[in-house]
Parts: structure tokens; sequence; C-alpha cells
């Protein structure tokens, strides 16, 4: 368990935080060319408002510094909801996680009273941790905001200033991602990118992606992504065909057995492919990283024959040592369209001019929450800014130490532990013999002793944790990798 003294606030004090995170103000040519909202969000009665929040939030997290178990007058109602829950979803948890609504970074309180350490932050979407300052205060001017969602027919300057921000990144360095459309889900963001695929490259039909890669579970993105059990009971929707990932162990020979493949496809099908469908990074498929010349032999390759280059960076965006997978990569001048979600609260998809779809196409009544476009924007700009990036950044630093502290258990525990594999903000390790029930066992066990991670992968399967970037610190591995040896221990100890 850490102590107050290892483990002192995440956050800076509840007094700092409105000038370090105070919201930018749109741009007016005169001080009387303003809005009544934007006189609203100047209101010192606001501010004063956001500064007793974030005092009494600041309060209530100090306490939240290490793992805690259950408290007994909780833990009776606290099974009633999450048996309630599960029946009312159709079907349980897959763990009994219920929070109470606060955090303090990477710890956070659950109903019961316990406080665990979250390094899989919602499969990567709660990058900042929990009950951060910056989005604190965003979802306080999303609070005063007129709607509470923003659409395709009415939308807020909000969402031109975050539309703006991702554009100009994903362009910063000769990509010409020059339009972004904001969508709810990476499942939605994946879904117009292949609309937009089919549209321009029509009659083309078929899809080309990497074998173990997952892309979505709606009824076309479940015949894209490559796990059979998604797709049971459902009708076939499009024709995809797969292409072998890159293989660490034999690059060379790995491009030349992939670009093989895809020249038997193109061979069988000449005309019909509208897209290949990259993970740059496989998520779900175990945290395997792909290759600048591997890539590029495949989008030369795509380019030749007129075929679509999407990124599906929904996982990976902003956790590589650039804020794009495809810049890390320096894939700028190949990728025709780009999805991004998870970390950036609102999901999007970008493309290029050639890739502008026709009216009507692309529209969602809802394309993300006030709050999440806010937050978003305050994410993205905090990463930018802050040196998260480069081969030395924050990010490549957090990756060494976890990686580093991985690399030592594997010393002493050989049998339960192979790897680490991974990159940034995305760490993974096989366990045992990389079975799924093994992987699953690891990973409860690990949730009982306060440290929470998940599976990916198949064949082997692999833990992984996507750490908080926004708030997680070295002690906080280090804390991580305690529980995981501990809990090794006492499997070693039980065989």
């Amino acid at each position: 368990m850490e102590t107050a003294r290892e483990c002192a606030d995440v956050f800076p004090s509840a007094v700092d935080r409105i000038t370090i995170y105070k919201e930018p103000e749109m741009s007016t040519t005169t001080a009387s060319a303003t809005t009544l909202a934007q006189q609203l969000h100047r209101d010192p009665r606001l501010a004063e408002a956001k500064r007793l929040i974030l005092a009494a939030v600041a309060d209530h997290q100090r306490a939240l510094h290490g793992v805690q178990p259950p408290r007994p007058e909780l833990t009776g109602e606290y099974q009633q909801l999450l048996h309630e829950f599960g029946q009312l979803r159709g079907g349980a948890l897959y763990f009994p996680y219920l929070s109470s609504g606060l955090g303090n970074g990477p710890w956070v309180e659950l109903a019961d009273g316990s406080v665990k350490l979250d390094m899989i932050t919602g499969i990567g979407v709660h990058g900042f941790g929990h009950s951060h300052p910056a989005l604190i205060e965003a979802g306080i001017d999303a609070a005063v905001s007129d709607t509470v969602m923003q659409g395709n027919l009415q939308q807020d300057t909000a969402s031109v200033r975050f539309t703006r921000r991702l554009v100009d990144a994903a362009c910063a360095s000769g990509a010409g991602l020059t339009h972004c459309f904001l969508s709810t889900s990476g499942a939605m963001a994946n879904e117009n990118a292949l609309k937009i695929a089919f549209q321009r490259n029509a009659p083309a039909n078929r899809v080309l992606a990497f074998e173990h890669c997952f892309a979505g579970r709606t009824l076309v993105l479940s015949q894209v992504t490559d796990k059979a059990a998604y797709r049971q009971g459902l009708p076939d929707t499009i024709a995809v065909d797969y292409l072998p990932f890159f293989d660490a162990d034999d690059p060379a020979g790995s491009i030349n057995r992939t670009v093989r493949v895809f020249r038997e496809h193109l061979y069988r099908h000449p005309g019909k492919y509208a897209c290949l469908w990259m993970e740059l990074v496989q998520g779900e498929g175990g945290y395997n990283v792909g290759d600048r010349e591997f890539f590029l032999a495949l989008c030369r390759l795509a380019r030749e024959h007129h075929i679509a280059v999407i990124a599906d960076e929904v996982q990976s965006f902003g956790r590589t040592t650039r804020l794009f997978a495809f810049q890390h990569f320096g894939l700028d001048a190949f990728i025709d369209i780009v999805t991004l979600g998870k970390i950036s609260q609102v999901c999007a998809t970008l493309f290029n001019e050639d890739y502008k779809p026709r009216p009507g196409l692309v529209s969602q009544t809802f394309t993300g929450s006030t709050w999440s476009i806010l937050a978003g924007d305050v994410i993205v700009r905090t990463l930018l800014a802050e040196g998260y990036y480069g081969p030395h950044g924050r990010i490549a630093q957090l990756h060494q130490r976890f990686a580093g502290n991985l690399e030592r258990l594997a010393q002493r525990f050989p049998q339960a532990i192979s790897g680490p594999f991974g990159i940034g903000g995305m760490v993974a390790f096989t366990p045992f013999d990389g079975s799924a029930d093994k992987a699953k066992m690891l990973c409860l066990r690990l949730y009982e002793a306060g440290l929470m991670s998940f599976i990916a992968g198949a064949d082997p399967t692999r833990l992984r944790f996507l750490m908080p970037l926004g708030c997680v610190r070295d002690e906080h591995i280090d804390a991580a990798t305690r529980i995981i040896e501990n809990v090794l221990t006492e499997i070693d100890e039980e065989i």
C-alpha cells in the first residue's frame, strides 16, 4: 500500500488550477464585440464557483493515494447493485466495478469504498485519470452551456476549436488530412471511414485488413474485425481479405510475405478493393507494433492500385511518440483517412480532399456531448504543449519505466512473464503459457489486489495496460509493479 509520503497529491493545488487550465477565449475584433455567453464565461462568479468546486474535490480526493480494501458496511449494498446491473444489462460486468464518482489521478474509489490503481483506464478512455481538475473545469463550462449534446444540425464554437486543433495537428508534418468529422464512438468513426472509402472508390466493394485486427463490433465492423466469435449469428455484410501483420522477429521476410499475399489478393479480385485498413499498433490483437518499412511497402502498393489507406488509431491515438501513430511511423504522405478516439473523449474521422464525401453520406444527430468536446480539446492541447512527445518525451519515458520494470520481473518469474510488448502508453506482457484462461485468472487476481489491467490478443493472450498519461508518475508505475510481483509470488507459493 502506498503511503501519503510515497504518493503525494497527483494534481496541483486547487487554487492554482484556474490559471493553469483556463479555457482559451474566442478571438474578437474589439473588447465590446462579445456574446452574452462569452460574458458569462468571464463572470467572476463562475470563476469563484470553479475555485470552490475544485477546492472541495481536492479536499476529498487527498485520501485517495493507495490501494484500499472494501468497507464492510458498504459491501452488502454494493453486491446488490452489481447483481441488479447485471440483470438489467443482460450479463454481469467483467470486473465487479462500479465507481463512486471520485478519484485522484490513477487512483479510483469504488462504491464499496475500495480504491484501485487504474492502469487500464476504460481501455484507454480515461487517459487523464480520475477527477482531473482540467476536465472538471471543462465539465463546469459544459454545464453552463445551452445544450448537453452537439449534433450535425446544431453545433457550437467548441466544435470548431476542436476540429481545427485536430486538423492542424494531423497536417503538422505534411499529411493532407484537411477535413474532420466528429462522432460519439470509435465504431462510428470507423463506420464513417469505410463509407467514405467505399463511396470514393465505387464500385470497389472489398476491404484489405490485417490478421488479428479489431475495428469494432457493429454489423459491418464485425466483418472487418478478425475474430469469428464476434460474427456468430450475424449476416455477411462486406467482403474482407486479410494480410499477415508485421513479424518483429523477421522484418525483411515479413515484408516479402505480406506483399506477396497482397498481390495475390489483387490478382484474385482486380479493381475490387476500396481500402487498406491498417491498425499501426494492434490493440485488441495484443499490442503488436508495426514497422515503417513494412507499412511503406503496403502503402505504396495501395497507392499504385488506387486503394484508400485508412489508419485506425482509435486506441493508439495520443500514445506513441507523436500525437498520431501515422506520424510516428512517418506515413504522412500516404494516409487518406484516419480515425481516432478513446483518450480524445469524442471520436473523429479525418480525411483528405480526395475523399471528401458527397452530401448526405456522413451525418449524425449526435456528434458528441459538449463536455466531451471541451475535454477532448483540453487533452489534445495539453499533450501537444507539455512535453509528452518525441523520442525522449514523457510518453517514451513512461514506457521505458514500465517496460523496464516488467523486464526485471520477467527475470524473477521467467515462467510467468514473457515480454514486454507494445509502444509508448501501451504496454503488455504474455502471462504463463499465453492461454486465455491463465491470462484471465491473473487479470482478476491483480484486480482483487488493487491493480486494473485487461486482456488482449489470442494465441497468445496477453495482459495489457493503458496508462493514464495525463497524470501517471513513476511511483504509480512502481506501485503497479509491486502489485504484480506480490500476486505472482502468491501464485508461486500456491503452486
